[in-house]
C-alpha cells in the first residue's frame, strides 16, 4: 500500500470545460495525452495547473481511438499498442519537462486499462510503452488484480491499487459496463458511501472519480472530504 489513506486520482484533460477545482481537489491528475482526448494546448493547461496547485500528474494513454473515446477494443496487435503508449507519453513527457513538472503516474484509459489487466500481452505492451518514455521512476494504477499488477510485480514497478468512487461494481468486483443502468455513480452522497467502504477494506492505495462524470466537481469535494476526515 502506497498511503495509509488512498490517495484521490481524477482522469482529466478530458474536455475543454473542465472546472480547474478538480486539479486542485485531486492528489493526481491522469491526464489524456492524445489517444481519445487531448492536444498538446489542453496537456499544458492541466500541468500547469498541477504545477499550481501541488498535484502530482500522471499520464494517460488510450487505445488511438478519438472517435469512440478510447471506450472500444481496437483490433491491433501488442507491438502496436506499445508504440502508441509510447508516443502519447512521449507527448506529455516533453511538455512537462519544459514546464519542469514530473510524471509520476500511469495509468492507461477506458478499454485498454482492461484489456490491459486480462491480457499479460497487452499489460506487458504498455508497461513497456510506458518505461520507454517516462523512464522507470513512475507508479503504475490499476486494479487491484489482475495483469497490470502482475507487469507491475515482476518490473519491480511500484503499483496503486484502485478503486472507483463514481462507479458502480459487480459482486466479482468488475465494473458494470457503461450504458447499463447505474453503471455511473452521480449522487455524491452514493459515491461518499462508496468510499467509506473501500477506505474500511483497506484494499485500495487510490480512489478514481472521472472528470468526464455529470457532478464531477460536486463529487470530488465530497470524496475528498471523506478521505481527509
Amino acid at each position: 500500500m502506497l498511503a495509509a489513506v488512498p490517495l484521490l486520482n481524477i482522469d482529466a484533460g478530458e474536455h475543454d470545460d473542465e472546472p480547474e477545482e478538480l486539479y486542485a481537489l485531486a492528489d493526481v491528475v491522469n491526464i489524456a495525452c492524445g489517444g481519445h482526448a487531448g492536444d498538446a494546448r489542453s496537456m499544458e493547461h492541466v500541468l500547469r495547473a498541477c504545477k499550481a496547485h501541488g498535484t502530482s500528474a500522471g499520464a494517460h494513454p488510450s487505445f488511438e481511438d478519438r472517435e469512440g473515446f478510447g471506450r472500444r477494443e481496437l483490433d491491433v496487435d501488442a507491438r502496436e499498442i506499445e508504440l502508441a503508449v509510447r508516443r502519447q507519453c512521449e507527448a506529455i513527457r516533453s511538455i512537462a519537462a519544459r514546464l519542469d513538472v514530473e510524471v509520476r503516474y500511469l495509468k492507461p484509459h477506458g478499454a485498454l486499462y482492461h484489456l490491459a489487466n486480462r491480457d499479460p500481452r497487452v499489460a506487458s505492451a504498455v508497461h513497456l510503452g510506458a518505461r520507454a518514455a517516462l523512464g522507470t521512476s513512475f507508479t503504475l494504477i490499476g486494479p487491484p488484480e489482475g495483469e497490470l499488477s502482475a507487469v507491475a510485480s515482476t518490473s519491480d514497478t511500484p503499483f496503486a491499487r484502485e478503486g472507483f468512487a463514481d462507479r458502480s461494481t459487480r459482486p466479482d468486483g468488475t465494473l458494470v459496463r457503461r450504458g447499463e443502468r447505474g453503471a455511473v455513480i452521480t449522487d455524491p452522497a452514493v459515491a461518499c458511501a462508496q468510499a467509506r467502504a473501500m477506505i474500511a477494506g483497506g484494499a485500495y492505495d487510490t480512489l478514481c472519480v472521472h472528470g468526464d462524470t455529470a457532478g464531477a466537481v460536486d463529487i470530488a469535494r465530497a470524496v475528498r472530504q471523506v478521505l481527509d476526515g
